[in-house]
């Protein structure tokens, strides 16, 4: 090789080396970092900024760099600054949504059907209960019924009188009538109005007259069907006038006398719709309506009792039965939502709002009535708002809701707390019942602590189902001693885990 060549290899060389040197000496150059330091490459525009780190399953502990949870086995989730609303509403992706399970329902106008249940009894319907009586003294000659509660039908005779009052004034009659003067008619007259006060019908007074003769016995008739509710006569016993031989009740039609507790008397209205169930007939069902509120509260048991008119046409419904009652009516127009969508919280009642793009946010609500699994809205939603039924507890695990919550009760939402110290040892001793554990812990800087064995009250006391005696673990305290003057280990765990 000559001489020319290897020069120009030479110089090659060396104007290589110093434009290498020259890049490297360049502001912004990876060569100029200094030894030991990192930088980190630039983000792309338009990458999302993370606010913090959190554990879903602790939602209001934050962490400022990624990586495994102290509390459960698995990676910290980063929160962007787009997902935190400053007006108190969340955002969540769909796949989150989706494994959580969340569903919403529109709040709709309509109708709260009022529904509530009672016992009852069955009576008779007073209203259809006729008494036969006697309207003249006289003797029994024969009786056809002779049992309470046997049943009659209308036209069935009951009973045979003998009533020698009314002989004595029939003849009179009957003579008065034959004689055809007619001065007499007067007499006549007054004769008929004895038989009329006698205690003679129209038309007993007519057999009279037709037949021409006196009628000392009478056959009194069921005026309508039903039971002989309660029976006054017997065999050859003497009647007085007005005394009460039958008292019969019709089974057309029953009450249901029903004791509604005090506090849903104001459900209660006349006309309102009842579903009647009896033990003997469980499979079929009474259809009947409150007739009447009776004006008085049994002082006992606090209860109104309300009159329910029953038809029974199959006389199935005996007076005496139990009776278990289903009130049902359709009350004033009101907003409406599914009763799973309210959160109560003991003081107040919450909803979680949809508002659409996996945005949600915490409405303060106020309910009204609720019934057939629909909760009355009187504040906080409007028609066709978006609710969450399903999934709205772990929205607040996902997504901490808590401060949103906080905000709608007046108090400031919690700002994330500053880390506290950091620190690691060995456990000596675990006390699971008080919540507390001993430590051999290394020096503490932050603390300005040297080495040393103590004992520390542990936040969560499940932490240390996982630690045993020597274990080597690492812990973070409160950054702030409690009111005892004891640092409080917010999170500990088996070092290298």
């Amino acid at each position: 090789m000559n001489k020319t060549v290897i020069a120009a290899l030479a110089l090659g060389i060396v104007a290589g080396a110093g434009v290498g040197y020259w890049f490297a000496a360049k502001p912004g150059s990876h060569a100029a970092t200094p030894p030991g330091k990192v930088v980190a490459a630039a983000a792309p525009q338009g990458e999302r900024k993370v606010l913090y780190w959190y554990d879903p399953m602790r939602p209001d502990q934050r962490f400022d760099k990624p990586g495994k949870s102290p509390f459960m086995d698995m990676q910290l989730v980063p929160k962007y600054a787009d997902e935190a609303g400053s007006d108190g509403s969340v955002s969540i992706n769909s796949r989150t949504m989706q494994n959580l399970g969340i569903r919403t329902a529109e709040a709709r106008p309509g109708a709260l059907a009022t529904t509530f249940s009672a016992v009852g009894a069955i009576e008779y319907n007073e209203r259809s209960v006729v008494m036969v009586q006697s309207r003249a003294p006289g003797f029994i000659e024969r009786l056809h019924v002779r049992a309470p509660f046997d049943p009659v039908r209308a036209g069935d005779p009951l009973v045979e009188l003998l009533i020698p009052e009314w002989a004595a004034a029939q003849e009179e009659y009957l003579l008065l009538r034959r004689r055809q003067d007619a001065s007499d008619r007067q007499l006549v007259a007054a004769a008929r109005e004895r038989l009329v006060l006698a205690g003679m019908n129209e038309e007993q007074i007519a057999a009279v007259e037709r037949e021409g003769k006196s009628f000392a016995r009478v056959t009194l008739r069921a005026p309508v069907s039903g039971v002989v509710a309660e029976l006054g006569a017997r065999q050859g016993m003497t009647v007085a006038a007005g005394a009460t031989l039958f008292r019969i009740a019709s089974l057309d039609t029953v009450w249901v006398v029903a004791e509604v507790p005090e506090a849903r008397a104001g459900m209660l209205a006349p006309g309102t719709t009842v579903e009647i169930r009896v033990p003997s007939y469980p499979e079929q069902t009474f259809t009947g309506r409150v007739g009447a509120i009776l004006p008085e509260v049994n002082t006992a048991t606090r209860t109104v009792r309300a009159r329910i008119e029953v038809a029974n046409p199959a006389a199935r419904l005996r007076p005496g039965m139990y009776a278990s009652l289903a009130f049902r009516s359709r009350g004033r127009e009101a907003l409406l939502v599914p009763g799973e969508a309210v959160i109560r919280t003991g003081t107040r009642s919450v909803a979680i709002l949809s508002e659409g793009g996996g945005k949600f946010r915490a409405v303060e609500v106020e309910t009204g009535m609720d019934s057939g699994g629909d909760v009355e809205i009187r504040k906080g939603l409007k028609t066709g708002d978006k609710v969450v039924v399903s999934g709205q507890f772990l929205i607040d695990s996902e997504a901490s809701l808590s401060g949103a919550i906080a905000r709608l009760e007046g108090a400031p939402a919690a700002e994330p707390s500053a880390p506290g110290p950091r620190g690691s040892g060995k456990v000596t001793d675990i006390d699971t019942g008080k919540g507390r554990v001993e430590i051999d812990h290394d020096p503490i800087p932050a603390l300005q602590w040297p080495a040393m064995k103590m004992g520390f009250p542990v936040a969560d006391k499940s932490q240390l189902a996982r630690l045993k005696k020597g274990d080597a673990v690492m812990f973070d305290l409160r950054a702030k001693p409690d009111r005892d003057g004891e640092y409080v280990i917010e999170s500990i765990a088996p070092a290298g885990k």
